[in-house]
């Protein structure tokens, strides 16, 4: 059986989302085909369990899989890491990474890392409490609540680079052109 990815089959935005709250429209096998695209060495299972845990806790936490997704690409180099955080510590948004004394948070597992990324995120985007338990440690340290809701918000908050925002707008352009 044949999947189509293609635009016209799905519904993906034709303009590219700015707001953190909201529902993606990538499925989860059009995230596995763009990481795979932009990263062909990478472990596809692992991507896919990732996009999968992605799409499911984002879902629950009303944040855009499509923009936390491509939050993961840009803050691990499409988890080549290489920086303070590693591989094991299944950390995909660098929670906690300031130095090599704090090098970041470490979660037991992949979904747990994802759930505390998504959680953050959404300490960032919205004023709404959590639907699920918080994993996060860092969740209580983000105030005001709903202080970035949209991804050019992320810059000089989430990050200190001022070009975050507009990093993570081309990784979501190249996500949707790579789909057409």
């Amino acid at each position: 059986m044949l999947l189509c990815l293609c635009f016209s089959c799905q519904s993906v935005p034709r303009e590219i989302p700015k707001a953190i709250m909201g529902r993606g429209m990538v499925t989860k096998e059009q995230l596995v085909v763009f990481f795979l695209s932009q990263m062909p060495e990478a472990d596809e299972a692992r991507v896919a369990r990732l996009a999968a845990y992605y799409k499911e806790e984002s879902e629950a936490e009303g944040i855009n899989s499509d923009i936390a997704f491509v939050q993961m690409c840009l803050e691990t180099g499409f988890l080549q890491f290489g920086g303070l955080v590693t591989a094991d510590m299944n950390n995909f948004c660098g929670l906690g990474a300031i130095n090599a004394e704090n090098r970041g948070l470490v979660f037991p597992d992949e979904q747990t890392g994802v759930r505390a990324h998504i959680q953050h995120l959404k300490a960032y985007a919205s004023t709404e409490p959590l639907t699920k338990a918080s994993v996060d440690p860092r969740y209580r340290y983000v105030n005001p609540k709903g202080k970035a809701p949209y991804i050019h918000n992320l810059a000089g908050t989430w990050a200190s680079d001022p070009a975050y925002g507009h990093k993570i707008d081309q990784l979501l352009r190249r996500l949707y052109a790579g789909l057409e």
